[in-house]
């Protein structure tokens, strides 16, 4: 009976890993079928062969010929755009399901510990001071930086040896919040009839005037923040056991901390410098993927990253379609996220009757 329960359970695995990699690879395939209708999509549709043929001779210099005008719209004007959403969905999700891996809290999102709050308020001062597009990312990812960074000094100063989880949340809930007020000073004190309406615009989140330049800046801190995650989150399967067991499988536990902290820090920062603050894809994207993959995190963080490109695609998408004027991207994933969150937890409590 054993070795009966044994070969079941071996097929069990394997059938299960088989359906994993045949959903990764559809994954990955929707994102590529996104990417290229996010080219394709705008008030000047062209059709998704047309963007594969462009994309081609402009890359590749094969393919024919087309109109200098379909030819700038989707070289100049659209794929920077797309590759920012790609970027930021991305970015917010690996560094999502990598609090919430660390934290053990499927409640946790890249802004726990106050790096969306910080930044913001680095923009804001930046903008209120007539700070240019380049100052003004500078800023928020400064500030962001300096947020995470006295949470986790107050968690270390507060208490030793004490549940420095808990306190690592309570006091990024504290610098949090103390930053948001700081924010609301900057618009309260701001001239309502130019830099407030700014602020208030470039908090609600938007890729719109996102450049080449700024990719091009935005990819050494997403480079650096992705990297060591996908190549430590083997660990972290081993960290949400506790810190006791972790210690003993030989896990440098604070040291693990602090490199998921610091990494997830600098992509969030990075986002909130080129895109503002986009909420709820950190928080909803790691949940969907652990729902239809499972809870191993060597799985969870570079799905999250491919599921969560394609979904900002998607939602920069109807964000410059649905309406006359573009939607802030802030507010539409909040739209999508709420009810869809809400959606996954019902699903989740009723596999768990």
């Amino acid at each position: 009976m054993a070795a009966l329960k044994n070969v079941q359970q071996k097929h069990g695995y394997e059938a299960h890993h088989v359906r994993n990699i045949i959903l990764s690879i559809g994954c990955v395939a929707l994102l590529c079928m996104l990417f290229i209708l996010g080219l394709s999509v705008g008030r000047m549709s062209i059709a998704p062969g047309d963007v594969a043929g462009i994309l081609s001779q402009k890359f590749f210099g094969t393919g024919g010929s087309w109109s200098q005008a379909a030819t700038n719209v989707v070289i100049d004007i659209r794929l920077p755009r797309v590759v920012a959403a790609l970027l930021v969905g991305a970015a917010l999700s690996i560094s999502g399901a990598s609090y919430q891996g660390l934290f053990k809290n499927p409640m946790v999102s890249p802004d726990i510990l106050g790096a969306s709050a910080g930044a913001s308020f680095g923009a804001a001062l930046a903008l209120l001071f007539d700070g240019s597009n380049r100052v003004v990312q500078l800023c928020a990812f400064g500030m962001g930086f300096i947020a995470v960074m006295l949470t986790y000094l107050s968690a270390r100063r507060i208490g030793r040896g004490s549940n420095q989880i808990l306190l690592l949340v309570l006091c990024g809930l504290i610098v949090g919040t103390l930053f948001q007020a700081f924010v609301s000073v900057i618009k309260y004190t701001a001239d309502p009839m130019s830099k407030l309406p700014e602020i208030t615009y470039w908090l609600m989140g938007s890729i719109a005037k996102v450049t080449w330049n700024d990719l091009a800046i935005y990819m050494i801190p997403f480079v650096v923040g992705a990297l060591p995650i996908l190549a430590l989150r083997w660990r972290l399967n081993i960290l949400s056991f506790g810190d006791t067991e972790a210690e003993s499988l030989g896990i440098n536990v604070s040291l693990m901390r602090g490199i998921y902290i610091f990494c997830a820090t600098l992509l969030t920062s990075a986002v909130v410098s080129i895109a503002g603050v986009v909420g709820w894809v950190g928080l909803i994207i790691p949940h969907l993927v652990r729902f239809i993959f499972g809870p191993d995190n060597r799985v969870v963080l570079p799905l999250s990253l491919v599921v969560g490109a394609a979904f900002m695609i998607l939602v920069d998408m109807a964000c410059r379609t649905l309406l006359a004027s573009e939607i802030p991207l802030g507010i539409l994933t909040s739209i999508i996220g709420a009810p869809f969150f809400f959606a996954i937890l019902l699903q989740t409590q009723r596999g768990q009757r």
